[in-house]
């Protein structure tokens, strides 16, 4: 990573903290970071975008498969941001489920496009404002705020992609590590 590229990236950081600030001190403000448009200039070429606002692939840690309590392996990658940040669609497609659980809190289910693919987006502090179930989203949208909802001790994104089997069912599928996948910015096929 060059000078220029470490300037850019703790400039977007400390953007997403002041917004993060101005929203955790003022509720009522409308979290306004434009996702699409972060996604359009910074990923113009990407399918899959990191999501969460101001965060990019460099920033991330491959810590999918690392141990977890009661003998589990972690299957996501944990993106750590402050509380308040956006979470914005990694791809197009639908959200099609709210769920709110004990290790995962507040959390969201997205298939592709395709219906190939779940995308599952946990410990959430809260969903986007007007955002529903069935709703189609564009790559970039925000739908969501980074959290520690659930058993999270600390606010991060837990972040999971998963193969949908033959009946689409949004809790059982196939997890996938999205490490290397946000690092080169292809949807998985």
């Amino acid at each position: 990573m060059n000078l220029a590229q470490k300037v850019s990236s703790s400039a977007v950081a400390l953007l997403a903290t002041l917004a993060a600030l101005l929203i955790m001190t003022n509720p009522s403000a409308q979290p306004a970071p434009n996702g699409r448009a972060y996604a359009e200039q910074l990923h113009a070429p990407r399918s899959l975008i990191v999501p969460v606002f101001g965060v990019s692939p460099a920033q991330l840690d491959d810590n999918w498969g690392d141990a977890r309590s009661q003998g589990r392996a972690h299957a996501g990658i944990d993106i750590m941001a402050p509380q308040g940040v956006a979470v914005l669609a990694a791809v197009d497609g639908r959200i099609v489920k709210f769920f709110d659980s004990a290790r995962g809190g507040t959390t969201i289910y997205q298939f592709d496009e395709a219906e190939r693919f779940v995308y599952y987006y946990a410990h959430l502090s809260g969903r986007a404002r007007g955002l529903g179930e069935g709703q189609d989203v564009r790559r970039g949208d925000v739908i969501g705020y980074v959290g520690a909802s659930g058993n999270a001790t600390t606010p991060h994104l837990h972040f999971e992609i998963q193969r949908l089997g033959p009946e689409r069912h949004w809790w059982v599928a196939e997890s996938r590590n999205p490490y290397p996948l946000l690092q080169s910015g292809r949807a998985p096929e």
